[in-house]
């Protein structure tokens, strides 16, 4: 993150107020926030380095992201991370996941006390296999009940447009996810609140892999059957992982699971579903990295989710595959043969953990409302 001076604001040369919101990232998600917030308030946006920032603040435009979208007048973009320290309500991440321990580091030191903090970060850390909100509860040296994670079928360029969408802040403390939903929804953002934020940060983070394989099937002719059959098998084992991890398996039937798996597994404008289609021509991750537009989340959390199941003894068929065909040189085609070849199984085969841990929620639930 660079030093240097802020890159201005509107190009009107119009006063705005002294933002309260800022956006970390100014990739195609965090540019679509700042538009977002910046059409009712001041917002900073916080780019990764200085030419970045001076080519949006100069564009009005991130075109490289987020093109033909227009930043509002109220939108300041920078790269100098002492901007945040004006934001004493709520900051927000939106950077890549393996770029995430970083950034918090390098802007801890100017985040308000009284700000909340806020992921929209969808990944799992590789090595620690911490969520992206503990990375920036550890990085940023702040409490990690202060951080708040947001999720659900998002993808930017329909949002930054104005067409509606839904998501679901997940926090530990209702009082945070409340003033986040409160500061961010529209009528054509709608937001809702969970307070598993174990289960929603799961959710944002595995769905990016079932996303890859899906493109995988769209890419190879596997038709809308297949695919189907694919991303339903994906969410059980997304469910199955939730579940010895601690998290509540409804949350996986909600925004940030399966309304995200439709989202991110069915649309072209998907990153990761476009990762797979690409996969399926034959091209190489080494290749793909660099000429992706933006960042394919789940070609960075496989080998996380992967370690994060061995840990807890699940089984996940469509992952481990996923790494294959990215990391092993498999090919996909292969890839996909051995997924169908599997012995069949009791589809229900889960379902008495999932009764279990939706008891025990429930129950949980019943004895802090009792308290």
């Amino acid at each position: 993150m660079s030093g240097g001076a802020g890159s201005g604001g509107s190009g009107s040369g119009e006063a705005v107020a002294a933002p309260r919101v800022a956006i970390i990232g100014a990739g195609a998600w965090g540019t679509t926030l700042a538009v977002m917030v910046g059409r009712v308030e001041s917002v900073v946006l916080l780019a990764h380095d200085e030419a970045a920032a001076s080519r949006i603040a100069a564009a009005r435009e991130n075109e490289r992201r987020l093109p033909g979208i227009k930043l509002p007048d109220a939108v300041t973009v920078t790269a100098d991370p002492r901007a945040v320290a004006d934001a004493i309500d709520l900051v927000v991440f939106a950077v890549p996941s393996n770029h995430l321990r970083a950034t918090a580091e390098g802007v801890a030191a100017h985040i308000a006390p009284s700000a909340d903090i806020l992921s929209v970060v969808k990944g799992l850390e590789q090595g620690s296999l911490l969520r992206m909100s503990e990375v920036i509860a550890a990085a940023a040296k702040v409490g990690p009940r202060r951080v708040a994670a947001l999720s659900g079928p998002n993808l930017a360029a329909e949002i930054a447009r104005g067409l509606p969408a839904s998501a679901v802040v997940a926090a530990e403390e209702p009082e945070l996810a409340d003033r986040i939903v409160e500061r961010l929804r529209r009528r054509e953002f709608r937001l809702y609140v969970n307070r598993d934020l174990l289960g929603v940060e799961l959710c944002g983070a595995l769905k990016n892999v079932v996303a890859i394989a899906a493109g995988a099937a769209d890419g190879l002719g596997f038709g809308d059957n297949g695919k189907a059959g694919l991303m339903t098998r994906g969410l059980a084992e997304m469910t199955r992982l939730g579940i010895a991890a601690g998290a509540n398996p409804l949350t996986f039937a909600g925004l940030a699971g399966i309304g995200d798996v439709i989202a991110t597994c069915g649309s072209a404008l998907s990153r990761n579903h476009r990762l797979g289609v690409e996969l399926a021509k034959g091209r190489g991750w080494a290749e793909l990295e660099e000429s992706l537009p933006g960042v394919a989340e789940g070609a960075y959390t496989v080998d996380a989710a992967l370690a994060l199941a061995r840990r807890h003894g699940v089984e996940m068929p469509i992952a481990q595959e996923v790494h294959n065909a990215l990391f092993e040189g498999k090919s996909v085609q292969r890839c996909l043969i051995d997924l169908l070849a599997r012995e069949s199984k009791d589809e229900l085969a889960d379902f008495p953990a999932w009764a279990e841990r939706i008891r025990d929620d429930a129950d949980l639930a019943g004895s802090t409302d009792d308290g």
